[in-house]
């Protein structure tokens, strides 16, 4: 088992070894462990036990806020465990939660007619993003990818390992989705149900000059929930030259389907946009693949830089929500910054699991940048545009959060209230750091209530 404590030769890197977010936090574990094998994660959680560490895990290394990275814990760092095989007679993927999402188990999964829909940035892991909900490929259809676990395989506070699902151990496997960080212990594998994969894939993408921001997605706002659930929607704000040197929104539905005659059909609310005539260009139901679709997200989540981000679920009126998210979307502050409203109408009724708060629009901004500095002028402009969505705002999603810097509430009271119950029960004694989220805890209240 490969340990590295404070202070020794390669303890730096091991501190921040497959962290996304390069504005990097100065908190200081007392030491990283990274187990190749279930045994060594059981035998970490123990050590740690044994010496008095608290316990953060790193799966895939894309919380913003960097959450593994805790002030005198274990960092238990998941990268090292390597295992993916699908079995053909249940559909069931096993997966451990290093693996990425897009760039690992897509493509593996492709090979064999099958999709998961996991994170839209491909190099994510679905370790966090499992167990916060995980916001997948047409998530307003398809529901949240926590929903498509079957189980899980979890190192307790004890330091046993457990096989969780529906009937055993049926608290953790609960929690498992969508109590994110808060998870009283080590999941070290998830078996995923999978689906076939979609035939056809087609989108519509309308690009318009912010002056019509309000005009389009007025009509968005009215619009979106009378979509066939086979269509991705979103709407967002970005920088591209190729388009224009100032920053346009793009309207997008990509539609899942088999075949192109339901891809047409799926897609034809979008003609009905008012502002067509206006449009700097329209792409109409236009064929494209998973892969093309990926690419672009590695796109607008380039590696190597500073970020900060922040998110929304919205409800209200057009007029007020149309009002609220504006200077989010029109007053971005640099040129790699980009916001999105992405549709969950018609909303679903969520199964019994930990994640349980989600409204029909969600929003989150997304401001990154290459080089050292301006991190106050970003992160003031996230905080004026996040404070300026306040009267529509329900709650936010964990995995774009930081609680840290701003308490929001991301759970039922319901579900909340039961999630400490299980904590007690399966970690009395804290030994997993739990929610980073200031000097009293996460608190699962909007701050300004």
């Amino acid at each position: 088992m490969d340990l590295v404590e404070r202070g020794s030769e390669g303890f730096e890197d091991a501190r921040v070894d497959r962290v996304f977010n390069r504005r990097l936090t100065d908190r200081q574990p007392a030491a990283v462990v990274r187990p190749t094998s279930e045994a060594e994660v059981v035998d970490a959680v123990r050590l740690a036990r044994a010496r008095g560490w608290q316990v953060a895990v790193r799966s895939g290394g894309h919380s913003w806020a960097q959450w593994s990275v805790r002030d005198d814990a274990l960092v238990i760092d998941l990268g090292g465990l390597h295992e993916l095989a699908y079995d053909e007679t249940t559909g069931i993927v096993r997966a451990s939660p290093a693996t990425q999402g897009g760039a690992e188990l897509a493509p593996f999964l492709a090979e064999r007619g099958r999709f998961f829909p996991g994170g839209h940035c491909p190099t994510v892991g679905i370790g966090g993003f499992l167990l916060q909900g995980g916001q997948g490929w047409n998530a307003r259809g398809w529901g949240w990818a926590a929903e498509h676990v079957e189980a899980v395989d979890v190192v307790t506070a004890e330091g046993e390992l457990v096989h969780a699902d529906a009937e055993h151990h049926s608290d953790l496997f609960w929690a498992a989705r969508g109590a994110g960080p808060g998870f009283p212990g080590v999941v070290t594998r998830f078996h995923l149900r999978t689906m076939p994969a979609p035939r056809h894939l087609a989108q519509t993408v309308q690009c318009f000059g912010l002056r019509d921001f309000d005009e389009v997605m007025t009509w968005l706002h009215d619009t979106h929930q009378d979509v066939a659930d086979t269509v991705e929607i979103v709407a967002l704000t970005k920088t591209d030259a190729a388009i224009s040197p100032e920053p346009v929104l793009l309207v997008t539905a990509l539609a899942l389907v088999d075949t192109p005659a339901e891809a047409d059909d799926a897609l034809a609310p979008f003609r009905s946009n008012p502002a067509l005539d206006r449009a700097v260009f329209v792409i109409d139901a236009e064929p494209t693949t998973a892969e093309e679709q990926r690419s672009r997200q590695l796109h607008d989540n380039p590696e190597g830089h500073r970020w900060v981000v922040d998110n929304a679920w919205l409800s209200g009126s057009a007029a007020d929500v149309v009002a609220a998210i504006r200077p989010a979307f029109t007053t971005l502050p640099g040129p790699q910054a980009f916001t999105i409203w992405f549709s969950m109408a018609p909303l679903r009724a969520l199964p019994d699991m930990a994640f349980s708060l989600q409204s029909e629009i969600y929003l989150a901004a997304y401001v990154c940048w290459p080089e050292a500095g301006g991190d106050g002028h970003h992160r003031r402009w996230l905080d004026d545009v996040m404070a300026s969505l306040e009267p529509v705002t329900l709650g936010q999603y964990l995995g774009d959060s930081d609680l840290a810097h701003r308490q929001v509430r991301f759970m039922s009271d319901e579900a909340w209230a039961r999630l400490q119950r299980v904590r007690a029960a399966r970690d009395p004694d804290g030994l997993f750091v739990g929610y980073l989220a200031g000097p009293d805890g996460a608190t699962n209240r909007n701050h300004w209530d």
